[in-house]
């Protein structure tokens, strides 16, 4: 009688204890955007690079931060076409990126998909890049309105002034 009362105590509290590890480490997430990095809230733009009349290729780029997502326009230039001129366009050409970002230390990571201007997903059968966008940034905060946007891929930083500050409003997922 003894064994089986022990037995019995013993099995409530590996019960009791697993129910309350289990409810206590783990939530519902919101059905509702994350506020993002108030700093970043608006559009930023890059209007040039140093040098840039004398690079063989260069690209400017176009970022807008809503709550937790992020836009992005990459317009490039080039003095020599490597690919039809239905894309390159006689040297210019735009690709756009659209996803959520988040931001950790002074590291900013953007991830998401290529996309058409309209935000529509991009057919991988167009021009250039297709499918998943993943870049970080080292973030640097110059002025209230100026930034500096380090890539891990790339050498030139993106230096982007804010032409448009907003305020989250978080929507409904």
């Amino acid at each position: 009688m003894q064994k089986s009362f022990s037995f019995r105590l013993l099995a409530f509290t590996s019960a009791l204890s697993f129910l309350l590890f289990a409810f206590s480490g783990c939530h519902i997430n919101p059905n509702i955007q994350t506020p993002g990095e108030g700093y970043l809230q608006g559009e930023w733009q890059q209007d040039s690079i140093p040098k840039q009349k004398l690079l063989v290729n260069y690209s400017l780029y176009h970022l807008k931060f809503s709550c937790d997502s992020f836009f992005v326009s990459i317009n490039s230039f080039s003095k020599v076409n490597t690919g039809p001129d239905t894309c390159m366009r006689s040297g210019h050409w735009t690709e756009y990126c659209r996803g959520t970002y988040e931001q950790r230390h002074d590291t900013l990571h953007l991830k998401g998909q290529f996309c058409n201007a309209d935000m529509t997903i991009k057919d991988d059968k167009g021009c250039f890049r297709s499918g998943d966008y993943e870049e970080l940034f080292k973030v640097s905060k110059k002025t209230d309105s100026l930034a500096e946007f380090a890539s891990t891929t790339n050498v030139i930083p993106i230096n982007a002034h804010l032409i448009k500050k907003t305020t989250c409003h978080p929507k409904p997922l």
